[in-house]
């Protein structure tokens, strides 16, 4: 038995489940009716359905940075190249003489994610072909991203009256949230893809070792290109909910600080900044934590400013208790428990 809380106790899933588990007591508490799910015109509401819908566009960049970050990268221009499908699509379905067309939403969204693939395709060539720091290389397009954005809707936030458009953020199917089903089915897509082949293995090994990787016949520069582009299509879906959720296109505010919240849910999740293997389960609980989070400093009733202090704390918490010192002391508390246990067994 103490060799299986053992176990559990050294897995990196454990600190985030328990600190997740703890958000769910806190809210409990604070409002009793918490778990209540109901059932209203055919679709489902409550406080879970509202932390999976409002965290579904973090999640779904959190699965695409979780892949760049296992390959010892980063990709701060997330945020951007989300302002910039939502203004792309906002700005076609607005030019378009029959906004509330369904082929009208289906261009402009076909065409923000080819943009967004573009976007990607620009931060692996500056990271995988010229060399350049993933930090660097991707700061530049999250200081450009913007004011492309800002271009595309001329400085306006674009109001949009398109029911087909605003479904995508705001819509239900067989009563559960469409931004749900679309993060589960990009967190699906990816699992699938990179645990039931070798790429998985590929993008730990090139986030391990480049070099080796190369000469063990890995395309690394291959590689490292694809993996910023699907995170830049990750953050052009976000960015379509997100858009889609408000009818409008906002330039300054749309996927405002969402890198740091997916870098965050990353980490929490367990996967390492310095490359190598990965989790996307924990990215999964990473993001549950970050948006129960949220959720929990509206219920509690602390000012909505003292949110970043208290994401803050919580990644500080968690990755002290994921730290090697930590996992170190708890090995050596274990190995004392069982001296002690063994001089009592020998003493009786």
């Amino acid at each position: 038995m103490s060799a299986v809380i053992a176990r559990l106790v050294a897995s990196r899933l454990f600190w985030p489940v328990v600190m997740l588990l703890a958000l769910f007591a806190i809210n409990l508490i604070a409002f009793p009716g918490f778990f209540a799910v109901t059932v209203r015109d055919g679709h489902l509401f409550g406080s879970l359905i509202d932390i999976l819908r409002n965290g579904a566009p973090t999640l779904i960049i959190a699965v695409g940075m979780t892949l760049v970050i296992a390959t010892r990268g980063i990709d701060l221009s997330v945020g951007a190249v989300a302002a910039i499908s939502g203004a792309v699509a906002c700005s076609i379905i607005l030019g378009s003489p029959e906004p509330g067309s369904l082929a009208t939403v289906a261009v402009a969204v076909t065409v923000a994610l080819l943009i967004s693939l573009v976007l990607g395709v620009w931060n692996g060539f500056l990271v995988a072909v010229l060399g350049i720091q993933p930090i660097i290389a991707t700061l530049i397009l999250m200081t450009a991203g913007r004011g492309v954005a800002m271009l595309i809707t001329e400085g306006q936030i674009l109001t949009v009256n398109s029911p087909p458009f605003k479904f995508l953020g705001s819509g239900f199917w067989f009563g559960i949230p469409i931004a749900v089903i679309v993060a589960a089915v990009v967190f699906g897509a990816a699992a699938l893809i990179t645990r039931r082949t070798a790429l998985g293995m590929f993008i730990e090994s090139v986030g391990i070792n480049p070099e080796a990787s190369r000469q063990a016949g890995v395309r690394a520069r291959g590689l490292l290109i694809a993996v910023y582009t699907f995170c830049a299509f990750c953050a052009a879906i976000a960015g379509l909910i997100l858009t889609a959720n408000t009818a409008a296109a906002d330039a300054n505010n749309t996927g405002l600080f969402i890198e740091l919240d997916a870098i965050l849910a990353v980490v929490i999740g367990g996967t390492s900044l310095a490359g190598g293997r990965y989790s996307l389960v924990g990215t999964l609980v990473g993001a549950l934590v970050i948006q129960t989070l949220v959720t929990t400093v509206y219920t509690v009733g602390i000012p909505p400013i003292a949110t970043m202090v208290f994401k803050a704390a919580v990644v500080t918490i968690v990755c002290l208790l994921q730290s090697p010192t930590t996992a170190e002391a708890l090995r050596d508390f274990r190995r004392r428990l069982g001296l002690r246990a063994g001089k009592g067994v020998v003493a009786s």
